[in-house]
């Protein structure tokens, strides 16, 4: 996918990658020999062992004869731009809602960044604080000549448009949606005031305008029209999209052309220091984004090395050239941690986005807020004798292959078949048919579907890696997060290096182009079907729930779709009314489910698959949530809840996690509390420690 499209790029950054500081080593010492003119050699060198780097920061040379502007730039940011005060802006008459205070603080905190040196900045407020809505009072308030273009999810497009509509007076913009199957002019699109798409729009546009795409045998070349245009302003919903720079979704965001530019994310970091470069890349703000050359006054946002050897631009090798942004602060903090350079890489960074980025969090802001409170409780049930035997046998033949890899010293090696090995534990505890009928299933479809080569289920959000197995895009994030740092992925199909773009358009199979499902249901004999421990643990709580408070409303959230098929089925058996949305939508089929949910009070029951209700999802009709299946990531099931546990929400919130005791699934939930209590107790701990799993975890997870 993008790997093939910019491969000279890709090879630029990472050769930078591989210099030190301000270049390699060797090169750096040949330098200062060059320059020393009292330096004589009268016998060769004495090797010396080489020693370990101190943390302990050296003086460089800095390299600033061809730039002068870069000497002194951290005092000049720090001297000559101050961090905006904190100053409410008044509440937008064109605004039918009145903002909260931290609100209007951070209206008027975008506008300040607007007219200062950045035009813009990130706003990363905690998920569930009102980013769209401070980003629509600043459309309001500062109305601009050109049009505002919003790159946002597919999930999340009706949502921003429906946004726009309810909470600005009438008539006050015109707004389209650009979305695949509308064909609009440039001179067309100018005349609305706001333009919303998809990131999967603009990087097909890029791609077909700078790569050409596959027709007919040949190769088509078209002009992207969203790239044609001069943006007055431009805003990156969920801006972690692009945060790897060398994806074309990524570079497609670059080469918009805007006066002003925004990243909207509550999570603009979630692993590492090097994914903030994307967005300070967007900004386009120098020297931050920029490349230069010691050997010339050359200096680019991308550089560019045709022929793998020389600057297009300036002529000279790529070891002459570095990234500002990799220099100051990404190498450092590589190398040293919080010691020395790397402190002081740290403090750099803290400087540059105490000016371009505003962040408050639920905790900081909850009296304005007001939130409710949230319980969360955990439910415990036992197998019957049957999913017990299942089970048992199920776990006993993954043990034996897992003490195969250990005893031989591969666990690492094997982390994708060890991976299969959980996720089919995971799907007995269940139900039973998620394992027994799932062959069959395989066996009479898989021509017709796209399987993904984890949860072995119809692939949700279909992605191919480059050894073309299909994913769900959610499952293939989850996999590779969870992957231990020392083991890259493998694919759990071939075994081969795992290389996928995240970030790619969706792959269509058979049935979602003629709109067929191949559901679980249609494959098992219903009359004879029976339920399962955890199925009837759920339709209690439900019974329980619904006799109590007839209008209250659940959520109800599971990995696998193949398993809330099974959990419908039983629930609409059993008198409710219920709807589900899975990653297989379209915008307005999901937009149809949410808004029926919400609505009608007759519908008392959502079902959710994680890995369709992540993103863009506000469900505040809802106060109860269940979740059936525990993730060892426990910030992935925070993010689910957060959906309900938001602004709007004015009922008190309460989660229950069914748990099958004596299987996979209570070990899982041991690990969560084991990596949060480690994550909260380690200074400067990261996401990243929460998602993936080490030998020692997995070892965990299979001694019962």
């Amino acid at each position: 996918m993008s790997e093939s499209f910019a491969e000279s790029d890709t090879q630029n950054d990472d050769s930078s990658d591989k210099d030190s500081v301000y270049g390699s080593d060797a090169h750096v010492s040949n330098e200062e020999v060059e320059s020393d003119h009292t330096l004589t050699v009268t016998a060769p060198p004495v090797p010396t062992p080489r020693r370990r780097r101190s943390a302990t920061p050296k003086k460089k040379k800095e390299k600033v004869d061809y730039h002068p502007e870069l000497a002194n730039v951290w005092d000049k940011l720090e001297g000559e731009i101050t961090i905006v005060e904190t100053t409410q802006a008044p509440q937008p008459k064109e605004i039918n809602i009145k903002l909260l205070p931290f609100q209007l603080e951070g209206l008027h905190w975008l506008q300040v960044q607007e007219q200062g040196k950045f035009a813009g900045g990130i706003l990363a407020d905690e998920m569930g604080m009102g980013k769209t809505i401070q980003m629509i009072s600043l459309m309001v308030t500062r109305r601009l000549d050109k049009p505002n273009l919003i790159v946002c999810p597919t999930v999340a497009i009706i949502q921003w448009y429906n946004e726009i509509k309810n909470r600005v007076a009438p008539d006050f913009f015109k707004v389209l949606l650009h979305h695949a199957k509308r064909l609009v002019k440039a001179e067309d699109i100018c005349k609305y005031d706001i333009v919303i798409t998809t990131y999967s729009i603009i990087e097909q546009g890029y791609r077909k305008e700078r790569y050409g795409v596959p027709k007919n045998g040949k190769k088509v070349t078209g002009i992207s029209v969203i790239h044609a245009i001069e943006w007055g302003r431009v805003i990156l919903d969920e801006a972690h999209y692009i945060k790897d720079r060398s994806c074309n979704t990524a570079r497609s965001a670059f080469a918009l052309k805007r006066d002003y530019k925004w990243s909207l994310s509550g999570t603009p970091l979630q692993n590492r220091v090097g994914e903030l470069y994307s967005l300070i890349r967007f900004m386009d703000v120098h020297p931050y984004s920029y490349y230069f050359c010691r050997s010339c006054d050359c200096s680019q946002t991308s550089w560019r090395f045709t022929n793998r050897r020389t600057c297009d631009h300036c002529g000279h090798t790529g070891h002459r050239h570095y990234c500002w942004w990799n220099a100051e602060i990404l190498k450092p903090i590589q190398r040293f941690g919080a010691k020395g350079e790397g402190l002081e890489g740290f403090r750099k960074l803290r400087v540059l986005l105490d000016r371009i980025m505003l962040r408050r969090t639920k905790l900081e802001r909850s009296e304005e807020l007001g939130l409710p409170p949230r319980v969360v409780q955990v439910r415990r049930d036992v197998f019957n004798l049957a999913e017990e035997e299942l089970y048992s046998s199920l776990y006993t033949d993954s043990a034996r292959t897992f003490n195969t890899y250990a005893a031989a010293g591969t666990v690492l090696n094997n982390y994708a078949s060890i991976f299969s090995l959980l996720s089919r534990m995971r799907l007995a505890a269940n139900h039973p048919d998620l394992v027994t009928t799932k062959l069959a299933i395989d066996d009479k479809t898989a021509k017709e579907r796209l399987v993904c080569t984890i949860c072995q289920e119809e692939a949700e959000d279909a992605i191919m890696s480059k050894c073309k197995h299909v994913f769900c895009r959610e499952d293939a994030r989850q996999f590779i997060q969870s992957a231990p740092s020392l083991a890259p992925p493998k694919c759990p199909s071939c075994f081969r290096p795992l290389s996928i773009d995240l970030t790619q358009n969706p792959i269509e199979s058979i049935s979602s182009t003629t709109g067929a499902r191949n559901s679980i249901v249609n494959y098992i004999d219903l009359a004879n079907w029976r339920s399962s421990t955890k199925i009837e643990a759920l339709v209690e709580e439900l019974t329980l729930l619904q006799r109590d408070d007839a209008t209250s409303k659940s959520i109800v959230f599971s990995q696998f779709v193949s398993f809330l098929d099974l959990v419908q089925w039983r629930l609409i058996r059993a008198g409710f009314n219920v709807v589900k949305l899975d990653g297989r939508m379209a915008p307005f089929q999901r937009d149809d489910v949410i808004n029926s949910f919400m609505t009608d009070p007759s519908i008392t029951v959502f079902l959710v698959s994680l890995k369709a209700g992540g993103v863009a999802l506000n469900l505040t009709e809802a106060s109860r949530v269940f979740v059936l299946d525990p993730w060892w990531n426990p910030a992935a099931e925070d993010q689910a809840f957060d959906r309900i546990h938001r602004l709007g929400q004015y009922r008190p919130i309460k989660i229950t996690r069914i748990i099958v005791e004596n299987s996979i699934e209570s070990r899982i939930l041991m690990l969560q509390e084991k990596k949060k209590a480690l994550f909260d107790s380690t200074v400067g701990g990261n996401l990243d420690a929460l998602a993936k799993l080490s030998e020692e975890d997995l070892q965990f997870l299979f001694v019962l």
